[in-house]
């Protein structure tokens, strides 16, 4: 029930209080985001942890909808991996990806950290953002930034859980 519990608790969190967060919780949603599936086990994935203020700042300056990194303690950046992927697939890489993102989010929800998931790809102004302010290599695919840190406990969890989307046995 725990694990549900903390699944349907998860919010996005975009008001964070700016304190730091420790390096230990930093590793502990990264451990969380390497123990997501991945086609083949192939686990096409690296991270990029920032807890530098000034890097923090650099990046919300580029990225419109991760404003909040102002406030963040920290931001976790879930990097694809191309020649690392399931048959050279980039479907697989972003599918893999997503897969890291979300248990790095329900990570942050677990240990009463604030997150939320914005992404960087497939928008390509906002891909070369992320690689130049944090020197990814060309053929790292920055696929998200995760602001996290302490939240202010503006952001609710919501409901959305609706029938309609459900069919049984045949739509």
């Amino acid at each position: 029930m725990e694990a549900l519990e903390n699944l349907f608790s998860r919010k996005s969190v975009r008001h964070f209080t700016g304190a730091a967060v420790s390096r230990e919780a930093i590793e502990i949603l990264l451990r969380a985001g390497m123990a997501a599936p991945s086609a083949v086990n192939k686990q096409p994935w690296a991270f990029v942890a920032v807890t530098e203020r000034a890097l923090l700042d650099e990046l919300a300056a580029g990225l419109p909808y991760a404003q909040m990194l102002g406030k963040a303690g920290a931001a976790i950046v879930v990097c694809g991996l191309l020649e690392k992927a399931n048959a050279g697939i980039k479907e697989y890489v972003i599918i893999d990806c997503s897969a890291a993102t979300e248990n790095i989010l329900l990570a942050a929800e677990a240990q009463g950290l604030g997150a939320v998931w914005t992404a960087a790809y497939p928008r390509p102004e906002r891909e070369e953002w992320v690689r130049k302010v944090l020197a990814l290599p060309e053929n790292v695919i920055p696929f998200c930034v995760i602001p996290l840190g302490h939240p202010t406990g503006e952001d609710l969890a919501k409901n959305k859980f609706n029938p309609e989307n459900i069919h049984w046995q045949k739509w």
